[in-house]
């Protein structure tokens, strides 16, 4: 039983995670109706997300290594390769002065959109685990987030920006700002940085790539952060258990990542919206029986 568990919730993680959608929210609801919770289950929850960010770094593997300090962009080196041969690639690193998306001020962008979260994250950290990962509150959650996601295609601004290499640091502090509403469970990392792209004028693929990117520093602040808290219920026991739902939420989310990349190319984001406030009538309705009942 424990190992189907660990197989639905590693795949309902990979999932969930970078499509906006709230994975936490999901794995919450997930966990009271199978009945998997409690300290163990959390830590497990926490674990598994570390599947999911290796996923984000291997597909963006390109895009995080030219992150290191002193290594030309890929896209400066194709273009360059370009001119050489006569080929003509006219793929761009950015501005003169400016490299783009690269280097160390890559890694300030990356920074920049990171700090909030993890500021305020620390400061409530206590509170939003004692009263905030319930059902009700992630329904909450959820139908905020959905009525978001469909009123910003409704009244977007028109995009001024496109593509990773063209976004600067106003761009990197707004995302950073509405990374913060994600900590609310049931609101969604990924369609609360989505929202705040979109209103910062930047295109629709363009803000859901950067939110994968952004996700990687404060998943792995957060998640390590959340281990060492519950490193008392980790066992050596609970390692095949661990590793069975790590793998499965990888290759999930290397599908789930791949697919709405495509998914956003072609369509808006309120199916996501719909379905997330259809998931949180579902859920008021489920839980507020079920408490009376009880």
């Amino acid at each position: 039983m424990l190992y189907g568990y660990a197989v639905m919730i590693g795949i309902l993680e990979g999932l969930t995670e970078f499509i906006p959608v709230s994975s936490t929210g999901h794995m919450i609801i997930a966990g009271h109706l199978l009945g998997f919770t409690g300290p163990r289950a959390d830590a497990f929850e926490i674990f598994i997300q570390l599947g999911a960010i290796l996923a984000v770094m291997g597909l963006y593997r390109e895009r995080f290594l030219d992150l290191i300090p002193g290594r030309k962009p890929r896209a400066a080196a194709i273009a360059e390769a370009g001119r050489a041969s006569g080929t003509g690639d006219t793929l761009k690193a950015g501005r003169p002065g400016n490299p783009g998306f690269a280097g160390w001020r890559g890694i300030g962008l990356l920074a920049v959109t990171s700090i909030p979260a993890l500021v305020a994250g620390k400061l409530a950290h206590h509170y939003i685990k004692e009263h905030l990962f319930s059902p009700i509150t992630v329904a909450v959650g959820l139908a905020v987030g959905g009525a978001g996601l469909i009123l910003i295609e409704m009244f977007r601004p028109k995009p001024e920006k496109t593509g990773l290499d063209s976004l600067g640091w106003r761009e990197a502090l707004w995302v950073g700002a509405f990374q913060c509403l994600a900590l609310w469970p049931g609101m969604s990392r990924s369609g609360s940085t989505i929202i705040g792209g979109m209103l910062g004028r930047v295109d629709r693929k363009t803000t859901a790539e950067f939110s994968f990117l952004a996700a990687v520093p404060i998943m792995f602040a957060a998640t390590f952060y959340d281990l060492y808290k519950s490193r008392q219920f980790l066992q050596t026991a609970d390692a095949p258990l661990f590793a069975v739902g790590f793998i499965v939420s990888l290759v999930s989310a290397w599908f789930a990542i791949r697919f709405f990349i495509g998914f956003l190319a072609k369509h808006t984001l309120k199916g996501f919206g719909w379905y997330r406030i259809a998931l949180a009538i579902f859920t008021f309705w489920y839980f507020s029986r079920h408490a009376i009942s009880g």
